[in-house]
């Protein structure tokens, strides 16, 4: 499996890549894997302010529904809108094509809460 050392990670499964501030947020190759096809993708609206850890977007997949939690604290700034009729890039491209919101750091020092690669790809067991 693909887990990126530039990005952080939470236990949720969750990636984080922070430029200048701004905070790209995905759900990790892991739970791509997990969920299979991913089918539906519901997106946060632009706008909405976040704590770090509340549910903020879900993805659908043919297996299960799951919560994509907010890794850190911010403002949602922008939503990949191209998922809405392409929800199969978060399963092809979960750290490109596939990102699901971006957002405004409001507590920078939450990063520090999360995982480098090798610590979470150690947790997973593997």
């Amino acid at each position: 499996m693909n887990h990126p050392d530039t990005l952080l990670y939470s236990d949720t499964h969750e990636w984080l890549s922070v430029h200048d501030g701004i905070g790209t947020v995905g759900i990790t190759d892991h739970a791509q894997n997990a969920l299979s096809d991913v089918v539906f993708v519901e997106l946060p609206k632009p706008g909405k302010v976040v704590k770090r850890k509340d549910p903020t977007a879900a993805v659908e997949s043919v297996k299960a529904a799951s919560d994509i939690y907010a890794p850190v604290s911010g403002e949602i700034i922008e939503v990949n809108s191209g998922l809405s009729q392409n929800p199969e890039w978060v399963n092809g491209s979960p750290y490109e094509q596939g990102w699901i919101f971006k957002i405004k750091l409001s507590q920078p020092e939450e990063t520090s809460t999360l995982k480098k690669a090798s610590d979470y790809v150690a947790g997973l067991g593997h």
